[in-house]
């Protein structure tokens, strides 16, 4: 008598279709996060150069109070702008009391992210009322508006 004959042989391993689904989930998976990832280390780039610039605004009201009228770019060094790997910042004179700092955010190759490379963030004091804004240039070098911190916006 055969006691064996109605049971049926266990699995050992998965199956190729099983093996297909898996990847298939995670190739999914991959697809979203990825530029969710890479979105979210531009905002990072973005933050950290605002936090940088804020200081930054702080010695240029000191020198405006100081001096009566907003520095250029000449006075950048005495103005404790930091040197980045992201980029550059330069300052432009408008008027007596008022007046952008700009920052420009390397190229690819350095170490910025794709998604900000080449672009241009601006803080711009208003004449008169003293209030900065912030922005971002239109066009190709303007940084997409979801990039941008909300105070920012």
């Amino acid at each position: 008598m055969k006691l064996q004959q109605g049971k049926k042989k266990l699995q050992k391993g998965f199956t190729l279709i099983e093996l297909m689904i898996v990847v298939a989930v995670i190739g999914v998976l991959a697809a979203i996060a990825m530029p969710q990832y890479q979105k979210y280390i531009a905002k990072s780039e973005v933050a950290s150069v605002l936090a940088s610039l804020t200081g930054v605004k702080t010695n240029i009201e000191a020198y405006t109070v100081e001096n009566g009228t907003f520095p250029t770019n000449a006075q950048s060094s005495a103005l404790g702008i930091p040197t980045m790997d992201l980029g550059t910042a330069s300052i432009t004179s408008n008027s007596a009391d008022s007046g952008t700092l700009t920052f420009t955010f390397g190229s690819v190759t350095t170490d910025a992210s794709a998604l900000v490379a080449d672009k241009i963030i601006t803080l711009s004091r208003t004449a008169g009322t003293g209030a900065w804004l912030c922005g971002t240039a239109s066009g190709a070098t303007g940084l997409d508006s979801d990039l941008l911190p909300k105070t920012c916006k």
